[in-house]
């Protein structure tokens, strides 16, 4: 059985792999209790003495104002502590499992989706710290898959709080009936996180080499935000009250963050619309 460390162990989408894949694989748990990510020293110290076969490196600093007002910190995080565990991956002739993401892009003038091939531009520090993860892993001899996602939709378990996402967004807005404006200028994808996880065997066994994982949309944020409430049963002027158009936001560029995934079905993973990831996952928790 496979030991495989996993960093952020208790953010939602590492907590939704390890419970999903408990019997299949041996999980060893890193929170933030156990290890300081903005210490580097510490980061390889741990991981010299820790014995495995794989690491699955979810740990980050995603919120994007965070990376901009704390760029160094921000960093050690994002990039140096990733790029260390990768070094020691390397020594230990151990697999790394990077998770990147969409933010990679955030500057492309051309429209998406963009695939494995098309050169990465983003415009934010978050973007740029993982961009310098995923160059040191393209020019340094070691296993690695790097993982570019999308934007991950899930809903609370009782032991389990999902990160922010569009559904949670929407369910806020709609049943506290708070008036809430959603980007009209944005088109990305958003993924069921459960199909993320239930798929993680078949994603260890991938070449090396980078992927995107990400369900495919063709509607704005607002347009996607539309839809959920309407799949919550909500009626149109209801819909019209709390859900708000923002036109503002992205207003000078049109934002396309969406990924291709052709490379990654070819080795039989599974991906389909957001449209059905959405419904998926609120028939999955009873709505």
């Amino acid at each position: 059985m496979y030991r495989i460390a996993v960093t952020g162990a208790t953010g939602y989408l590492a907590s939704l792999i390890q419970l999903y894949n408990k019997e299949k694989f041996l999980f060893i748990p890193i929170s933030r209790k156990d290890l300081d990510l903005e210490n580097t020293d510490e980061v390889k110290q741990f991981f010299e003495k820790l014995e495995f076969d794989m690491v699955l490196h979810t740990a980050a600093r995603t919120q994007t104002t965070d990376c901009e007002m704390h760029p160094d910190e921000t960093k050690k995080v994002n990039t140096d502590s990733a790029i260390q565990i990768a070094e020691i991956c390397q020594k230990k002739k151990a697999r790394f499992i990077f998770l990147s993401t969409e933010q990679v892009f955030n500057d492309k003038k051309e429209t998406g989706p963009y695939t494995e091939e098309t050169s990465p531009k983003s415009t934010s520090v978050y973007g740029n710290q993982k961009l310098a993860v995923e160059e040191y892993l393209n020019t340094h001899e070691l296993d690695f898959i790097t993982l570019r996602l999308s934007w991950m939709m899930g809903l609370s378990f009782p032991e389990l709080t999902s990160s922010p996402n569009i559904i949670k967004n929407v369910m806020n807005t709609m049943f506290y009936q708070k008036p809430t404006k959603f980007t009209v200028n944005e088109m990305r994808g958003m993924t069921y996180a459960k199909n993320f996880a239930h798929q993680f065997d078949k994603i260890l066994g991938l070449p090396k080499g980078t992927y995107h994982f990400s369900s495919n949309n063709n509607l704005s944020t607002y347009e996607f935000a539309n839809f959920i409430a309407k799949e919550l049963g909500f009626d149109d002027e209801r819909i019209r009250q709390f859900i708000l158009a923002d036109k503002e936001r992205y207003a000078d560029q049109f934002r396309d963050l969406r990924l291709a995934t052709d490379k990654i079905q070819q080795y039989g993973i599974k991906l389909q619309s957001s449209q059905e990831d959405a419904k998926e996952c609120l028939k999955d928790f009873g709505w």
